[in-house]
């Protein structure tokens, strides 16, 4: 068994701390604590009223009521207004009858602290007042006016009291706003990593998706090519052809693999601050998609006029753009489509444009997954646009056009 280790008790100091910045209304077993500190303060009153001022003893109505100014104590916290008011009303007739004056000073102090920590200060401050001018005047109606001086030095405490119950108020939202400004500092973290995690699981989707689709693609039309080679002449077998077709697929496959590789470790990467994607794929890489268009039996027709290399971002996102826009029309343009492919720079931009002849196209289906909508977020997340549709003149075109300064700068 392993030793189990005792919890740390926090010392004085820390405990009083935390009861000076805790919120009255929401502090543990409130109604237990104060019911508690009722009966210690009576039982303080019980004292001072029987050993001190003992020419001031209190008879039977004295002792009723000094003892019932204490029951309100208890829900001091919940109607801390209330509760001064009926010690105020418990407490006058008990001074007005002559009785032992320092007695329900205690009880008295505390409801009224309770006010100046839950009340705004200009209303704590007002109801002192409006304590001080009632004790006043009833001290001049009914009791002896030489005894007005010790009612105005026990009126120091209550003003002290006052002043160290605002002072605690202002304590207490001072300390709570900084757990509302840390909280708030935690969602906004906590909302950002999620963020992140979003955009990151969309850019694997992505990258996931122009992979197997153009992959698989090409793999269906490279495997097509061997099976009409071998089902065409059984006697007149083109064993060169079918071996180059063999050899294509197993190239794509190897290719599709590496790139899959790449993906699924940022998946498995468990630290965050680890970067396991590897070199971004440019417009280095276009003429082998061409190529693999070629291979695929389709008629490609480039122009390419990029004289600077973009920036990487771009040039990964023109890379992928042009891939999902070629496997779009080697899947849905019919047998051998003519394609052109266009990448050239013109006004800041890199303009990219794919179209097909689309001669047996069924075009409508294109839109049908998530190829136009994995490229119209490649090229916003570099702060471009792309147009997707069928032509006029028959077939799809898809145009784009990525920034090479001034959006990149302005989104960084």
């Amino acid at each position: 068994m392993h030793p189990t280790t005792a919890p740390v008790r926090p010392r004085l100091g820390e405990r009083v701390v935390a009861a000076l910045t805790r919120d009255p209304g929401t502090a543990p077993h409130a109604t237990r604590n104060d019911a508690v500190l009722a009966a210690v303060l009576a039982a303080l009153a019980t004292v001072l009223a029987a050993f001190t001022d003992t020419l001031r003893h209190p008879d039977a109505l004295g002792w009723t009521l000094l003892l019932a100014a204490h029951v309100p104590l208890v829900w001091r916290r919940r109607r801390p207004l209330l509760v001064l008011a009926a010690v105020v009303v418990l407490v006058i007739p008990y001074h007005a009858l002559d009785n032992n004056h320092g007695a329900p000073v205690p009880a008295s102090l505390v409801a009224l602290y309770t006010v100046t920590v839950t009340q705004r200060p200009t209303r704590s401050i007002l109801v002192g007042a409006a304590g001080l001018a009632l004790s006043v005047t009833v001290m001049f109606t009914f009791g002896d006016h030489k005894q007005v001086g010790d009612l105005v030095r026990t009126y120091g405490w209550v003003l002290a009291v006052l002043f160290i119950g605002i002072d605690v108020r202002y304590y207490r939202q001072y300390v709570a706003s900084l757990v509302e400004r840390a909280e708030r500092a935690e969602r906004t973290r906590e909302e950002e990593a999620r963020r992140r995690v979003a955009e990151e699981r969309l850019r694997i989707a992505r990258d996931l998706h122009d992979l197997l689709a153009h992959s698989i693609t090409l793999i269906g039309v490279q495997t097509s090519v061997a099976a009409h080679v071998l089902a065409a002449d059984p006697e007149r077998l083109d064993r060169e052809t079918v071996a180059k077709a063999l050899e294509d697929i197993a190239d794509t496959c190897r290719s599709a693999r590496g790139e899959l590789r790449t993906t699924l470790e940022v998946l498995r990467e468990q630290g965050a601050a680890v970067e396991v994607r590897g070199p971004l794929p440019g417009l280095d890489g276009v003429p082998d998609l061409l190529e693999a268009a070629r291979l695929a039996g389709a008629r490609v027709l480039e122009t390419l006029r990029v004289d600077e290399t973009p920036p990487p971002a771009v040039g990964a996102a023109a890379y992928r753009i042009v891939q999902e826009a070629l496997t779009n029309a080697v899947r849905h343009a019919g047998p051998e489509p003519a394609i052109r492919v266009s990448l050239y720079e013109e006004q800041g931009a890199l303009r990219v444009s794919v179209s097909d002849d689309g001669r047996t196209a069924d075009a409508g289906s294109v839109g049908a997954g998530f190829g136009l909508i994995g490229m119209r977020e490649r090229a916003r997340s570099v702060g471009g646009t792309l147009d997707a549709g069928p032509r006029t003149e028959g077939g799809f075109e898809v145009t784009a056009v990525l920034p090479l300064r001034g959006a990149l700068e302005g989104a960084g």
